[in-house]
Protein backbone atom coordinates (compact mmCIF):
# COMPACT_ATOMS: atom_id res chain seq x y z
CA UNK A 1 0.00 0.00 0.00
CA UNK A 2 1.38 3.40 -1.03
CA UNK A 3 0.34 6.64 0.68
CA UNK A 4 0.70 10.15 -0.74
CA UNK A 5 -0.14 13.63 0.55
CA UNK A 6 0.22 15.37 -2.78
CA UNK A 7 -3.31 16.32 -3.90
CA UNK A 8 -2.98 19.35 -6.16
CA UNK A 9 -6.53 19.72 -7.49
CA UNK A 10 -10.11 18.68 -6.71
CA UNK A 11 -12.59 18.99 -9.60
CA UNK A 12 -16.13 17.70 -9.04
CA UNK A 13 -15.87 13.98 -8.21
CA UNK A 14 -12.19 13.86 -9.23
CA UNK A 15 -9.03 14.21 -7.16
CA UNK A 16 -5.63 14.79 -8.85
CA UNK A 17 -2.62 13.33 -7.03
CA UNK A 18 0.91 14.37 -8.02
CA UNK A 19 4.27 12.56 -7.96
CA UNK A 20 2.87 9.02 -7.88
CA UNK A 21 4.78 5.89 -8.86
CA UNK A 22 3.69 2.36 -9.74
CA UNK A 23 -0.02 3.20 -9.78
CA UNK A 24 -2.31 1.17 -12.08
CA UNK A 25 -5.47 2.09 -13.97
CA UNK A 26 -8.55 0.86 -12.07
CA UNK A 27 -6.67 0.55 -8.76
CA UNK A 28 -8.75 1.09 -5.62
CA UNK A 29 -7.90 4.12 -3.51
CA UNK A 30 -8.63 5.15 0.08
CA UNK A 31 -8.78 8.90 0.79
CA UNK A 32 -8.26 9.76 4.47
CA UNK A 33 -9.73 13.13 5.47
CA UNK A 34 -8.28 15.37 8.19
CA UNK A 35 -11.11 14.19 10.46
CA UNK A 36 -10.02 10.57 10.02
CA UNK A 37 -13.02 9.69 7.82
CA UNK A 38 -12.18 7.33 4.94
CA UNK A 39 -13.66 7.41 1.44
CA UNK A 40 -13.15 4.91 -1.34
CA UNK A 41 -12.22 5.80 -4.89
CA UNK A 42 -10.73 4.36 -8.05
CA UNK A 43 -7.90 5.41 -10.36
CA UNK A 44 -9.50 6.74 -13.52
CA UNK A 45 -6.40 7.88 -15.37
CA UNK A 46 -2.62 7.73 -14.92
CA UNK A 47 -0.02 9.91 -16.60
CA UNK A 48 3.71 10.04 -15.98
CA UNK A 49 3.41 11.82 -12.62
CA UNK A 50 -0.31 12.42 -11.93
CA UNK A 51 -3.08 9.98 -11.01
CA UNK A 52 -6.71 10.98 -11.45
CA UNK A 53 -8.92 9.41 -8.77
CA UNK A 54 -12.73 9.30 -8.94
CA UNK A 55 -14.19 9.34 -5.43
CA UNK A 56 -17.21 7.14 -4.62
CA UNK A 57 -19.07 9.73 -2.62
CA UNK A 58 -18.91 13.49 -2.12
CA UNK A 59 -15.55 15.25 -2.30
CA UNK A 60 -16.58 17.74 0.39
CA UNK A 61 -14.08 17.72 3.24
CA UNK A 62 -11.21 16.51 1.06
CA UNK A 63 -8.32 18.98 1.09
CA UNK A 64 -4.83 19.16 -0.39
CA UNK A 65 -3.58 17.84 2.95
CA UNK A 66 -5.69 14.65 2.84
CA UNK A 67 -3.81 11.37 2.54
CA UNK A 68 -4.38 9.15 -0.49
CA UNK A 69 -3.62 5.43 -0.16
CA UNK A 70 -3.31 3.25 -3.26
CA UNK A 71 -4.33 -0.25 -2.20
CA UNK A 72 -2.77 -2.18 -5.08
CA UNK A 73 -5.93 -4.01 -6.22
CA UNK A 74 -8.89 -3.39 -8.51
CA UNK A 75 -12.46 -3.05 -7.27
CA UNK A 76 -13.94 -6.41 -6.38
CA UNK A 77 -17.29 -7.60 -5.08
CA UNK A 78 -17.97 -10.55 -2.81
CA UNK A 79 -20.45 -12.94 -4.41
CA UNK A 80 -22.59 -15.88 -3.33
CA UNK A 81 -25.98 -17.45 -4.05
CA UNK A 82 -27.23 -15.83 -0.82
CA UNK A 83 -27.48 -12.57 -2.78
CA UNK A 84 -30.73 -13.84 -4.32
CA UNK A 85 -33.70 -12.16 -2.67
CA UNK A 86 -31.60 -9.21 -1.51
CA UNK A 87 -31.50 -5.47 -2.27
CA UNK A 88 -28.18 -3.61 -2.56
CA UNK A 89 -27.00 -0.07 -3.24
CA UNK A 90 -25.35 0.82 -6.51
CA UNK A 91 -21.99 -0.10 -4.97
CA UNK A 92 -23.16 -3.50 -3.71
CA UNK A 93 -23.80 -2.53 -0.06
CA UNK A 94 -26.94 -4.18 1.45
CA UNK A 95 -29.78 -1.67 1.98
CA UNK A 96 -32.51 -4.13 3.05
CA UNK A 97 -31.55 -4.05 6.77
CA UNK A 98 -30.10 -7.56 6.63
CA UNK A 99 -26.46 -8.57 7.18
CA UNK A 100 -24.12 -8.73 4.20
CA UNK A 101 -24.00 -12.19 2.57
CA UNK A 102 -20.91 -14.26 3.30
CA UNK A 103 -18.97 -14.23 -0.01
CA UNK A 104 -17.95 -17.49 -1.66
CA UNK A 105 -15.79 -15.65 -4.17
CA UNK A 106 -14.49 -12.13 -4.85
CA UNK A 107 -14.41 -11.02 -8.49
CA UNK A 108 -13.19 -7.91 -10.32
CA UNK A 109 -16.23 -5.80 -11.26
CA UNK A 110 -14.73 -4.96 -14.67
CA UNK A 111 -15.01 -8.61 -15.67
CA UNK A 112 -13.16 -10.25 -18.53
CA UNK A 113 -14.25 -10.25 -22.18
CA UNK A 114 -15.66 -13.57 -23.36
CA UNK A 115 -13.23 -15.26 -25.73
CA UNK A 116 -14.92 -15.07 -29.17
CA UNK A 117 -13.79 -18.64 -29.88
CA UNK A 118 -15.68 -19.91 -26.82
CA UNK A 119 -18.89 -17.99 -27.54
CA UNK A 120 -21.90 -19.99 -28.65
CA UNK A 121 -24.73 -18.40 -30.65
CA UNK A 122 -27.95 -17.70 -28.67
CA UNK A 123 -30.59 -20.26 -29.61
CA UNK A 124 -33.26 -20.75 -26.89
CA UNK A 125 -36.51 -18.91 -26.24
CA UNK A 126 -37.15 -16.75 -23.15
CA UNK A 127 -40.85 -16.15 -22.48
CA UNK A 128 -41.54 -12.67 -21.10
CA UNK A 129 -45.34 -13.00 -21.13
CA UNK A 130 -45.54 -9.83 -23.29
CA UNK A 131 -47.17 -10.63 -26.67
CA UNK A 132 -45.40 -7.93 -28.68
CA UNK A 133 -42.03 -9.24 -27.48
CA UNK A 134 -42.66 -13.00 -27.44
CA UNK A 135 -44.70 -13.07 -30.64
CA UNK A 136 -42.94 -10.53 -32.86
CA UNK A 137 -39.56 -9.61 -31.32
CA UNK A 138 -38.58 -12.75 -29.47
CA UNK A 139 -35.93 -12.62 -26.74
CA UNK A 140 -33.33 -15.42 -26.95
CA UNK A 141 -31.04 -16.71 -24.19
CA UNK A 142 -27.67 -14.95 -24.42
CA UNK A 143 -29.05 -12.02 -26.46
CA UNK A 144 -28.73 -8.31 -25.69
CA UNK A 145 -32.04 -6.67 -26.63
CA UNK A 146 -32.49 -3.04 -25.52
CA UNK A 147 -35.72 -1.16 -24.92
CA UNK A 148 -35.78 2.34 -26.45
CA UNK A 149 -38.17 4.52 -24.47
CA UNK A 150 -38.89 8.20 -23.92
CA UNK A 151 -39.40 10.49 -20.94
CA UNK A 152 -42.75 9.77 -19.28
CA UNK A 153 -43.32 6.40 -20.98
CA UNK A 154 -43.91 3.37 -18.71
CA UNK A 155 -40.53 1.66 -19.25
CA UNK A 156 -39.99 1.08 -15.52
CA UNK A 157 -43.39 -0.58 -15.25
CA UNK A 158 -42.59 -2.77 -18.27
CA UNK A 159 -39.14 -3.62 -16.83
CA UNK A 160 -40.70 -4.86 -13.58
CA UNK A 161 -43.35 -6.86 -15.47
CA UNK A 162 -40.66 -8.57 -17.58
CA UNK A 163 -38.57 -9.26 -14.48
CA UNK A 164 -41.59 -10.79 -12.75
CA UNK A 165 -42.86 -12.89 -15.67
CA UNK A 166 -39.73 -13.93 -17.58
CA UNK A 167 -39.03 -17.67 -17.64
CA UNK A 168 -37.34 -20.35 -19.70
CA UNK A 169 -39.48 -23.23 -20.88
CA UNK A 170 -38.25 -26.59 -19.65
CA UNK A 171 -37.91 -28.60 -16.49
CA UNK A 172 -35.24 -28.08 -13.83
CA UNK A 173 -34.00 -24.83 -15.37
CA UNK A 174 -32.90 -22.24 -12.78
CA UNK A 175 -33.89 -18.77 -13.99
CA UNK A 176 -33.00 -15.61 -12.06
CA UNK A 177 -33.09 -11.86 -12.65
CA UNK A 178 -30.38 -9.32 -11.83
CA UNK A 179 -32.06 -5.91 -11.82
CA UNK A 180 -29.93 -2.74 -11.80
CA UNK A 181 -31.58 0.68 -11.59
CA UNK A 182 -29.25 3.61 -12.33
CA UNK A 183 -29.91 7.19 -11.23
CA UNK A 184 -33.50 6.62 -10.10
CA UNK A 185 -35.63 8.67 -7.69
CA UNK A 186 -36.60 7.49 -4.20
CA UNK A 187 -40.17 7.05 -5.47
CA UNK A 188 -38.99 4.73 -8.26
CA UNK A 189 -36.81 2.79 -5.81
CA UNK A 190 -39.79 2.22 -3.50
CA UNK A 191 -41.89 1.12 -6.51
CA UNK A 192 -39.29 -1.46 -7.57
CA UNK A 193 -38.79 -2.88 -4.06
CA UNK A 194 -42.52 -2.92 -3.25
CA UNK A 195 -43.50 -4.65 -6.51
CA UNK A 196 -40.75 -7.28 -6.28
CA UNK A 197 -41.65 -8.06 -2.65
CA UNK A 198 -45.43 -8.07 -3.16
CA UNK A 199 -45.36 -10.45 -6.13
CA UNK A 200 -42.70 -12.77 -4.70
CA UNK A 201 -40.37 -12.07 -7.64
CA UNK A 202 -37.66 -10.92 -5.21
CA UNK A 203 -36.99 -14.54 -4.20
CA UNK A 204 -35.31 -15.19 -7.57
CA UNK A 205 -33.83 -11.73 -8.08
CA UNK A 206 -30.94 -9.51 -7.02
CA UNK A 207 -31.63 -5.77 -6.96
CA UNK A 208 -29.01 -3.00 -7.25
CA UNK A 209 -30.44 0.51 -6.77
CA UNK A 210 -28.39 3.63 -7.50
CA UNK A 211 -30.33 6.74 -6.48
CA UNK A 212 -30.34 10.09 -8.25
CA UNK A 213 -28.84 11.82 -5.20
CA UNK A 214 -25.92 9.36 -5.05
CA UNK A 215 -22.64 10.67 -6.50
CA UNK A 216 -22.67 10.46 -10.28
CA UNK A 217 -19.48 8.37 -10.43
CA UNK A 218 -21.34 5.56 -8.65
CA UNK A 219 -23.54 5.24 -11.75
CA UNK A 220 -20.45 4.10 -13.65
CA UNK A 221 -19.98 1.21 -11.21
CA UNK A 222 -23.59 0.01 -10.75
CA UNK A 223 -24.02 -1.81 -14.11
CA UNK A 224 -20.54 -3.37 -13.76
CA UNK A 225 -21.31 -4.69 -10.28
CA UNK A 226 -24.67 -6.04 -11.52
CA UNK A 227 -23.09 -7.74 -14.54
CA UNK A 228 -20.32 -9.28 -12.40
CA UNK A 229 -23.05 -10.75 -10.17
CA UNK A 230 -24.90 -12.02 -13.24
CA UNK A 231 -21.74 -13.61 -14.67
CA UNK A 232 -21.09 -15.38 -11.39
CA UNK A 233 -24.63 -16.82 -11.21
CA UNK A 234 -24.60 -17.78 -14.90
CA UNK A 235 -21.15 -19.20 -15.44
CA UNK A 236 -20.23 -20.39 -11.94
CA UNK A 237 -23.67 -21.49 -10.67
CA UNK A 238 -25.16 -22.70 -14.01
CA UNK A 239 -28.23 -20.44 -13.87
CA UNK A 240 -30.04 -18.71 -16.72
CA UNK A 241 -29.73 -15.02 -15.84
CA UNK A 242 -31.69 -12.09 -17.25
CA UNK A 243 -30.00 -8.76 -16.48
CA UNK A 244 -32.18 -5.65 -16.74
CA UNK A 245 -30.31 -2.31 -16.71
CA UNK A 246 -32.41 0.86 -16.41
CA UNK A 247 -31.75 3.67 -17.28
CA UNK A 248 -28.57 3.60 -19.43
CA UNK A 249 -29.15 7.25 -20.33
CA UNK A 250 -28.33 8.19 -16.72
CA UNK A 251 -25.16 6.10 -17.02
CA UNK A 252 -24.11 7.95 -20.20
CA UNK A 253 -24.83 11.32 -18.58
CA UNK A 254 -22.52 10.37 -15.68
CA UNK A 255 -19.89 9.32 -18.22
CA UNK A 256 -20.16 12.76 -19.87
CA UNK A 257 -19.95 14.53 -16.51
CA UNK A 258 -16.77 12.70 -15.49
CA UNK A 259 -15.28 13.26 -18.95
CA UNK A 260 -15.92 17.01 -18.65
CA UNK A 261 -14.30 17.06 -15.19
CA UNK A 262 -11.20 15.48 -16.77
CA UNK A 263 -11.14 18.27 -19.40
CA UNK A 264 -11.34 15.74 -22.23
CA UNK A 265 -12.13 16.86 -25.77
CA UNK A 266 -15.88 16.20 -26.19
CA UNK A 267 -17.38 14.18 -29.03
CA UNK A 268 -20.96 14.21 -30.36
CA UNK A 269 -23.25 16.36 -28.19
CA UNK A 270 -20.60 16.59 -25.49
CA UNK A 271 -20.31 12.85 -24.86
CA UNK A 272 -16.78 11.41 -24.76
CA UNK A 273 -15.42 9.92 -27.97
CA UNK A 274 -14.90 6.56 -26.25
CA UNK A 275 -18.59 6.16 -25.29
CA UNK A 276 -19.05 3.46 -27.96
CA UNK A 277 -16.21 1.40 -26.43
CA UNK A 278 -17.51 2.00 -22.93
CA UNK A 279 -21.05 0.89 -23.75
CA UNK A 280 -19.67 -2.13 -25.61
CA UNK A 281 -17.76 -3.13 -22.45
CA UNK A 282 -21.18 -3.49 -20.77
CA UNK A 283 -23.29 -4.97 -23.57
CA UNK A 284 -20.72 -7.53 -24.71
CA UNK A 285 -20.80 -9.23 -21.31
CA UNK A 286 -24.00 -11.01 -22.39
CA UNK A 287 -23.83 -14.38 -24.10
CA UNK A 288 -23.41 -18.13 -23.92
CA UNK A 289 -20.08 -19.81 -23.23
CA UNK A 290 -19.07 -23.22 -24.58
CA UNK A 291 -19.04 -25.83 -21.84
CA UNK A 292 -21.17 -23.71 -19.47
CA UNK A 293 -24.79 -24.57 -18.81
CA UNK A 294 -25.78 -21.06 -17.70
CA UNK A 295 -26.55 -18.09 -19.96
CA UNK A 296 -26.52 -14.32 -19.51
CA UNK A 297 -29.18 -12.29 -21.32
CA UNK A 298 -29.39 -8.49 -21.22
CA UNK A 299 -32.26 -6.02 -21.53
CA UNK A 300 -30.74 -2.53 -21.29
CA UNK A 301 -33.37 0.21 -21.08
CA UNK A 302 -32.66 3.78 -22.19
CA UNK A 303 -34.75 6.92 -22.59
CA UNK A 304 -34.10 8.73 -25.86
CA UNK A 305 -33.67 12.49 -25.23
CA UNK A 306 -36.36 14.23 -27.24
CA UNK A 307 -37.52 10.80 -28.53
CA UNK A 308 -34.59 11.05 -30.97
CA UNK A 309 -33.35 7.67 -32.22
CA UNK A 310 -30.32 9.37 -33.79
CA UNK A 311 -29.13 10.64 -30.38
CA UNK A 312 -25.67 9.18 -29.58
CA UNK A 313 -26.90 6.89 -26.78
CA UNK A 314 -29.57 4.92 -28.75
CA UNK A 315 -27.54 5.26 -31.95
CA UNK A 316 -24.41 3.62 -30.50
CA UNK A 317 -26.50 1.09 -28.58
CA UNK A 318 -28.17 0.01 -31.83
CA UNK A 319 -24.77 -0.73 -33.39
CA UNK A 320 -23.69 -2.97 -30.51
CA UNK A 321 -26.87 -4.83 -29.58
CA UNK A 322 -29.02 -7.34 -31.48
CA UNK A 323 -32.16 -5.35 -32.18
CA UNK A 324 -34.38 -3.04 -30.14
CA UNK A 325 -37.85 -2.83 -28.59
CA UNK A 326 -39.31 0.63 -29.25
CA UNK A 327 -41.98 2.19 -27.04
CA UNK A 328 -44.44 4.47 -28.86
CA UNK A 329 -45.73 7.76 -27.49
CA UNK A 330 -48.74 7.57 -29.85
CA UNK A 331 -49.80 4.19 -28.43
CA UNK A 332 -49.27 5.50 -24.89
CA UNK A 333 -51.53 8.49 -25.63
CA UNK A 334 -54.26 6.03 -26.67
CA UNK A 335 -54.01 4.41 -23.23
CA UNK A 336 -52.45 1.22 -24.62
CA UNK A 337 -50.10 -0.67 -22.29
CA UNK A 338 -47.43 -1.77 -22.94
CA UNK A 339 -46.97 0.78 -25.75
CA UNK A 340 -44.56 -1.42 -27.75
CA UNK A 341 -44.60 -0.49 -31.43
CA UNK A 342 -43.87 -3.67 -33.44
CA UNK A 343 -43.00 -1.83 -36.67
CA UNK A 344 -39.70 -0.13 -35.67
CA UNK A 345 -38.90 -2.92 -33.17
CA UNK A 346 -36.62 -5.77 -34.15
CA UNK A 347 -35.00 -8.87 -32.67
CA UNK A 348 -32.16 -9.94 -34.95
CA UNK A 349 -31.83 -13.32 -33.24
CA UNK A 350 -35.55 -14.15 -33.22
CA UNK A 351 -35.25 -16.86 -35.88
CA UNK A 352 -32.72 -18.71 -33.68
CA UNK A 353 -35.13 -19.06 -30.76
CA UNK A 354 -38.48 -19.93 -32.35
CA UNK A 355 -40.06 -22.75 -34.30
CA UNK A 356 -41.01 -26.35 -33.67
CA UNK A 357 -39.56 -27.69 -30.44
CA UNK A 358 -38.86 -24.19 -29.13
CA UNK A 359 -42.13 -22.24 -29.45
CA UNK A 360 -44.51 -23.49 -32.18
CA UNK A 361 -44.08 -24.40 -35.83
CA UNK A 362 -46.31 -21.53 -37.04
CA UNK A 363 -44.54 -18.80 -35.02
CA UNK A 364 -42.32 -17.26 -37.70
CA UNK A 365 -44.98 -17.02 -40.40
CA UNK A 366 -47.68 -15.73 -38.04
CA UNK A 367 -45.30 -13.01 -36.89
CA UNK A 368 -44.53 -12.00 -40.49
CA UNK A 369 -48.24 -11.93 -41.41
CA UNK A 370 -49.20 -9.85 -38.36
CA UNK A 371 -46.39 -7.39 -39.09
CA UNK A 372 -47.44 -7.00 -42.75
CA UNK A 373 -51.15 -6.65 -41.94
CA UNK A 374 -50.58 -4.09 -39.17
CA UNK A 375 -48.20 -2.05 -41.35
CA UNK A 376 -50.81 -2.03 -44.14
CA UNK A 377 -53.54 -1.04 -41.69
CA UNK A 378 -51.43 1.85 -40.35
CA UNK A 379 -50.74 3.11 -43.88
CA UNK A 380 -54.45 2.95 -44.74
CA UNK A 381 -55.28 4.76 -41.48
CA UNK A 382 -53.15 7.70 -42.66
CA UNK A 383 -54.71 7.53 -46.15
CA UNK A 384 -58.29 7.46 -44.83
CA UNK A 385 -57.59 10.61 -42.84
CA UNK A 386 -57.02 12.35 -46.19
CA UNK A 387 -59.54 10.75 -48.58
CA UNK A 388 -62.10 9.44 -46.10
CA UNK A 389 -62.93 5.85 -45.22
CA UNK A 390 -65.73 5.74 -47.82
CA UNK A 391 -63.14 5.96 -50.61
CA UNK A 392 -61.47 2.72 -49.47
CA UNK A 393 -62.31 -0.74 -50.76
CA UNK A 394 -64.01 -3.32 -48.55
CA UNK A 395 -60.66 -5.16 -48.14
CA UNK A 396 -58.95 -1.92 -47.11
CA UNK A 397 -61.64 -1.30 -44.50
CA UNK A 398 -60.99 -4.77 -43.09
CA UNK A 399 -57.30 -3.83 -42.73
CA UNK A 400 -58.35 -0.68 -40.88
CA UNK A 401 -60.45 -2.77 -38.50
CA UNK A 402 -57.56 -5.19 -38.13
CA UNK A 403 -55.13 -2.40 -37.11
CA UNK A 404 -57.52 -1.18 -34.39
CA UNK A 405 -58.20 -4.71 -33.14
CA UNK A 406 -54.47 -5.55 -33.20
CA UNK A 407 -53.71 -2.63 -30.90
CA UNK A 408 -56.58 -3.42 -28.54
CA UNK A 409 -56.21 -7.23 -28.43
CA UNK A 410 -52.58 -8.07 -29.22
CA UNK A 411 -50.50 -5.08 -28.12
CA UNK A 412 -52.63 -4.13 -25.14
CA UNK A 413 -52.53 -6.40 -22.12
CA UNK A 414 -52.77 -6.03 -18.37
CA UNK A 415 -49.85 -5.22 -16.09
CA UNK A 416 -50.40 -8.57 -14.34
CA UNK A 417 -51.38 -10.47 -17.51
CA UNK A 418 -48.80 -13.16 -18.22
CA UNK A 419 -49.50 -14.70 -21.66
CA UNK A 420 -47.95 -17.96 -22.73
CA UNK A 421 -46.52 -18.16 -26.24
CA UNK A 422 -49.47 -20.37 -27.23
CA UNK A 423 -51.93 -17.70 -26.06
CA UNK A 424 -50.02 -15.01 -27.95
CA UNK A 425 -50.03 -16.98 -31.22
CA UNK A 426 -53.71 -17.91 -30.81
CA UNK A 427 -54.61 -14.22 -30.41
CA UNK A 428 -52.64 -13.60 -33.60
CA UNK A 429 -54.65 -16.22 -35.52
CA UNK A 430 -57.91 -14.86 -34.11
CA UNK A 431 -57.01 -11.41 -35.47
CA UNK A 432 -55.89 -12.78 -38.85
CA UNK A 433 -59.30 -14.45 -39.18
CA UNK A 434 -60.70 -10.93 -39.64
CA UNK A 435 -58.98 -10.68 -43.04
CA UNK A 436 -59.95 -12.43 -46.32
CA UNK A 437 -58.04 -15.67 -46.65
CA UNK A 438 -56.61 -14.60 -50.01
CA UNK A 439 -54.73 -11.82 -48.16
CA UNK A 440 -52.85 -14.29 -45.92
CA UNK A 441 -49.88 -14.84 -48.20
CA UNK A 442 -47.21 -15.30 -45.55
CA UNK A 443 -48.71 -18.25 -43.64
CA UNK A 444 -48.93 -21.88 -44.75
CA UNK A 445 -52.29 -23.36 -45.75
CA UNK A 446 -51.83 -26.27 -43.35
CA UNK A 447 -51.34 -23.79 -40.50
CA UNK A 448 -54.53 -21.98 -41.52
CA UNK A 449 -56.40 -25.29 -41.40
CA UNK A 450 -54.87 -26.24 -38.06
CA UNK A 451 -55.02 -22.95 -36.14
CA UNK A 452 -57.37 -20.45 -37.80
CA UNK A 453 -60.37 -22.56 -38.80
CA UNK A 454 -61.61 -22.80 -35.19
CA UNK A 455 -61.84 -19.01 -34.94
CA UNK A 456 -63.67 -18.78 -38.29
CA UNK A 457 -65.97 -21.59 -37.17
CA UNK A 458 -66.71 -19.79 -33.92
CA UNK A 459 -67.52 -16.59 -35.80
CA UNK A 460 -69.87 -18.41 -38.19
CA UNK A 461 -71.68 -20.09 -35.29
CA UNK A 462 -72.09 -16.73 -33.56
CA UNK A 463 -73.49 -15.21 -36.77
CA UNK A 464 -76.01 -18.09 -37.21
CA UNK A 465 -77.14 -17.74 -33.62
CA UNK A 466 -77.56 -13.98 -34.03
CA UNK A 467 -79.61 -14.39 -37.29
CA UNK A 468 -81.90 -16.96 -35.68
CA UNK A 469 -82.61 -14.62 -32.81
Amino acid sequence: MKEYKSINQIAGPLVFVEDVEGVSYGEIVEVVLDSGEKRKGQVLDVSEKVAVVQVFGPTEGISTGSAVRFLGETMKIGLSEDMLGRVFSGLGVPIDHAPAPVPEERLDVNGLPINPASREPPSDFIQTGISTIDGMNTLVRGQKLPIFSGAGLPHNKLAVQIARQAKVLGENEQFVVVFAAIGITHEEAHFFIRDFERTGALERAVLFLNLANDPSVERLMTPRIALTTAEYLAFEKDMHVLTILTDLTNYAEALREVSAARNEVPGRRGYPGYMYTDLASLYERAGRVAGKKGTLTQIPILTMPGDDKTHPIPDLTGYITEGQIVLSRDLDRKGIYPPVDPLPSLSRLMSSGIGEGKTREDHSRVSDQLYAAYANGRDLRALSAVVGEEALSSTDRKYLQFADAFEQRFIQQGYHEDRSIEQTLDIGWELLAMLPERELKKVKKEHIEKYMRRFQKGKNEAKDKHSKE
